[in-house]
This record gives structure tokens, C-alpha cells and sequence, in this order.
């Protein structure tokens, strides 16, 4: 009996919960389109994204087919369907290269590898993913607001990859292998000198320069410290190493000011500055019109919007089992 169960169990695991979907009801363009957007309004993000992909089935040589896979990239990015939203937004690039929306695309696809940035001490692939694809935005679309986010958030990976040489850095110091951690080290002076780490990485390189008797480097790079961040409380701090082993260096700290970008809290995904697509605007002014079509060629009293109004949602219900 137990062993039934356990293969029970273990059938029952393999067993994929599926997303659920629309079941195939062919329906105008305007109206998958319209309730595809009512349900982003209501944050119904993966309803939302449904009905945008039946647009796309439906409907595949549309203008609302375009508008709607970048529609449905916003709501599977919403819903933290990462992998979906950027399937849909490279989707949208290999077939509208040269569109006026294909920017938000790219930046869409940058978002999602952001938002999946974990802490220094685990793998920073998505965060690699996320400074490649920050930079494309950059380069491709220099004046754009995507742009102007991307460069901020562009800082933020170069600071979490930083983060994470200096954790791998400090470890090997730790563990009494001076040479492995002035590797690290020195990446973070070359690579992301930019970054909040930059006076610690200079100021552990003296540390270790000091531990295997390379006094000339060390004072070297205490003097790079000490140029570049002379009240930094690592330059005081290396200032006061350098001269207890009988070295001076030429700049003496000045006042503390204390460390430029310190980072004390986890990464943060900071999803209220991302961008909504440019689609919903446009969207919505169209899905107005043919409303205000309707009511223009009509002269039946509010009471007749109102039971019109009904009729549409009724067969909506209807062709699409809502």
C-alpha cells in the first residue's frame, strides 16, 4: 500500500499545473482587443494576456495584432511571467524591426531580466542578461525615456555585479588566498570603477599587496584611493594600515564624508519606475471610436445606451464564455 501511494504521489507530481486559457471562439478583433485591455485595467494580468494572444490568433494581419503582443508582453511582465513577456517582446522585434514601438520591446526585455536579479551571493546571470540588454536600449535608442531608465538601472546592475566580486574577493581573502582575491579586486577597479564598491575594492588590494610583501603596489593603489576618494572612510582606513607598516602615502585623509553609494538594503526591483507600453493610449482612443460611432448614428434615449451597453457585455459572456 505504501508503495502505491509513494507511486501515486509521485505521478500526481509530475502532473503540471497548465495555465488557463480561452477556449477557441471566433469573435471580432475590436471586441478580444477591448476585453484584453478591461482586464488590464482590472489587473487581471493573465486574462489580460490571453485575450491579447487571441488577438495575434485570430486576427494575425491586423494592426490590432501588433498593438496586442506588446500588450500581452506588458501583462505577462506584470503577472512576473518573465519568461513569457520576453518571448513576446522578441517575438515583436524579429517581425517589426523598424517599428515606432519596437523600443519598448527592447526595454521590456531589459525589465524582465532586471526584476530577476537575486542577491550578490547566488548566480548573477539574469543580472549579466539585464546589463547587455540595458546597454542594446542604450546604444539603439539614445534619446528615448526607455534610455533615460535603462542608464539608471544600467548603474544599479553594474553595482549588484560589483557586489558580487567583491563577495567572491572578500571570501578567498578570508580563506588566506590573497592572490585569488586581488584577482576580484582588481576587476572591480577596472570593470566597474563607477561603482560604491570602488573604495573598498582599492582598499582591500592594499590589504592583500600588504599580506604577500608588495609594499610599492600597495601604496600604489592606496594612492589611487586616497586621489580619488580622499574622505572616504576605506582611504582613512588604508591611510592608517599603510602608515603602521612605515609607509606614507602623499594625500592625507581628508574630512569624512562617508561612503558615496552604501548598500545596505537587498536589490530592490523598483517596478514603479517601469514604463507602460506606448500601445494603450492609441488603444484606447480606438477602442472609444467605435462607441462613439455607434452612439452618433442612434437617437435612442440613455435608457437605450444603457441596454445596449448590456447587449455588448452579454455577448461578450457569450461568444467567449467569460
Amino acid at each position: 500500500m505504501a508503495l502505491i501511494a509513494a507511486i501515486a504521489l509521485s505521478g500526481c507530481s509530475l502532473i503540471k499545473k497548465k495555465k488557463p486559457t480561452l477556449a477557441y471562439r471566433e469573435a471580432p478583433v475590436d471586441v478580444l482587443y477591448n476585453a484584453g485591455a478591461l482586464r488590464l485595467d482590472k489587473h487581471e494580468w493573465n486574462e489580460a494576456a490571453n485575450y491579447f494572444k487571441e488577438v495575434e490568433r485570430q486576427h494575425p494581419y491586423s494592426e490590432w495584432s501588433r498593438r496586442a503582443i506588446l500588450m500581452e508582453a506588458y501583462a505577462h511582465y506584470e503577472a512576473n511571467d518573465y519568461a513569457s513577456a520576453i518571448g513576446d517582446a522578441e517575438r515583436f522585434i524579429s517581425l517589426y524591426p523598424g517599428n515606432a514601438a519596437t523600443p519598448y520591446a527592447y526595454y521590456i526585455k531589459a525589465i524582465c531580466y532586471f526584476e530577476q536579479i537575486v542577491d550578490v551571493g547566488r548566480d548573477q546571470a539574469a543580472t549579466d542578461q539585464a546589463r547587455a540588454a540595458f546597454a542594446e536600449v542604450i546604444k539603439r535608442y539614445p534619446t528615448t525615456e526607455y534610455a533615460r531608465d535603462a542608464k539608471f538601472k544600467l548603474d544599479m546592475t553594474n553595482d549588484q555585479l560589483a557586489g558580487k566580486e567583491m563577495t567572491v574577493g572578500r571570501y578567498y581573502e578570508r580563506a588566506g588566498d590573497p592572490l585569488a582575491a586581488i584577482g576580484r579586486f582588481k576587476t572591480v577597479v577596472s570593470d566597474y570603477q563607477t561603482t560604491s564598491h570602488a573604495p573598498e575594492a582599492l582598499y582591500r588590494l592594499v590589504e592583500c599587496y600588504l599580506t604577500i610583501g608588495l609594499a610599492r603596489e600597495a601604496v600604489r593603489d592606496g594612492a589611487v584611493l586616497g586621489y580619488n576618494y580622499p574622505g572616504d572612510a576605506w582611504y582613512k582606513d588604508a591611510y592608517g594600515l599603510l602608515t603602521s607598516k612605515g609607509l606614507r602615502p602623499a594625500v592625507a585623509p581628508a574630512d569624512y564624508r562617508g561612503p558615496g553609494l552604501p548598500r545596505l538594503l537587498p536589490f530592490g526591483k523598483h517596478r514603479e519606475t517601469t514604463i507602460a507600453p506606448p500601445a494603450v493610449e492609441i488603444a484606447a482612443e480606438e477602442a472609444k471610436a467605435p462607441q462613439t460611432a455607434q452612439a452618433e448614428t442612434t437617437a435612442a434615449p440613455s435608457d437605450g445606451k444603457k441596454k445596449k451597453a448590456k447587449h455588448d457585455s452579454d455577448f461578450l459572456h457569450g461568444v467567449l464564455g467569460l
